[in-house]
């Protein structure tokens, strides 16, 4: 694990490998002795970026990109649901990484989100919650994302949050109906939604920041309102909750036809649960929504979240006037399947 270093830093680490030479297509770091090769154009980004090199390896993982705020740690490819939008299905084998994203955490810049994701986290809640402990105490300036399916919280679990920090985590969980039978067969697990119930009640008990995500998708697309409905009366206490679009890839490719929603030729739905959820005082986000395919008062609600090294811009984006605003489309996005209804602004 180690630190790219291109000028003096405040944090100095014994993980710094410093720029030793510049040529137009890479960049030679010194590293204890060694040389480390980073083939990179000379405008790209490097100062401050944390790779991790795994023995017999040719490549870097590039954990945390300094000049992003778009860094999530990938611990685990294995999960219990199989949601029919997943963009990234599960796979049975597990590689413990987490001293080295230990290590990765400790180097990150100062005062960023730092996400983590799966798979399902929590199925390695353990060294989960030991990561976010010896984290939290060594960065008290850093604050985490974790993406669950919140199936595995168990009541002994609060002392764990509670010493991690409340407000160290964001917890993002996707409720994708509020008929548990809906719920349960979008994700792929019987039993889900009931599970789901009992432990964001947990959760709230605990006083946990919560992140409710919904996908929207063709099948809870006439349940919304119902949704709008569960989400204001039985969880006023998130954060915030997130109206996603679906993401074209994995099983989310696999599934495209019969799952993607057009919901810039009909904003129907959506429109009376951000009205519902905001009259009550729930904070409602628009995620991976381009902001063309968003009626103009909704706009508010939809800011850039697509990662910036998995996202691009159409031909017409070129001289849109919302560009610097608009998080554009999914790399893997393909517009003779998407949007019918999108243009400048």
């Amino acid at each position: 694990m180690l630190r790219l270093c291109e000028s003096d830093r405040t944090d100095p680490s014994e993980q710094d490998a410093h720029l030793i030479r510049q040529e137009s297509d890479y960049r030679e770091y010194e590293y204890l002795g060694f040389s480390v090769l980073v083939h990179a154009t000379a405008d790209m980004p490097l100062d401050g970026d944390v790779l991790m090199i795994l023995p017999g390896q040719g490549s870097a993982h590039r954990l945390i990109r300094a000049s992003s705020r778009h860094n999530t740690l990938l611990v685990t490819e294995q999960c219990d649901q199989l949601c029919v939008m997943c963009s990234q299905p599960p796979k049975k084998h597990h590689v413990d990484l987490f001293d080295q994203f230990a290590i990765a955490a400790t180097l990150a810049p100062s005062g960023v989100y730092i996400g983590i994701s799966g798979g399902e986290p929590l199925l390695h809640k353990d060294r989960l919650f030991e990561f976010l402990a010896s984290a939290a105490s060594a960065r008290p300036d850093l604050r985490f994302h974790v993406l669950t399916n919140a199936q595995h919280f168990e009541p002994d679990d609060i002392s764990s949050l509670d010493a991690i920090g409340l407000d160290r985590v964001l917890w993002g969980i996707p409720l994708y109906a509020s008929e548990a039978e809906l719920h349960d067969d979008i994700v792929g697990k019987p039993g889900a939604f009931h599970r789901l119930e009992r432990n964001l009640s947990l959760l709230m008990r605990a006083g946990a920041s919560v992140e409710l995500r919904t996908v929207v998708t063709q099948q809870n697309w006439e349940n919304l309102r119902y949704l709008a409905n569960y989400v204001v009366n039985r969880t006023p206490f998130i954060s915030v909750w997130a109206l996603m679009q679906l993401e074209r890839i994995g099983y989310g490719r696999m599934n495209w036809h019969k799952t993607f929603r057009d919901t810039s030729s009909d904003f129907t739905k959506i429109r009376s649960a951000i009205n519902l959820a905001t009259a009550k005082g729930i904070a409602v986000s628009l995620f991976n929504f381009p902001l063309c395919s968003v009626p103009v008062p909704y706009r508010q609600f939809a800011p850039s979240t697509i990662s910036d090294w998995k996202r691009k811009y159409l031909d017409f984006c070129e001289d849109c006037s919302a560009r610097s605003a608009c998080g554009g489309f999914f790399e893997w996005y393909s517009h003779t399947e998407g949007f019918s209804e999108l243009g400048q602004i």
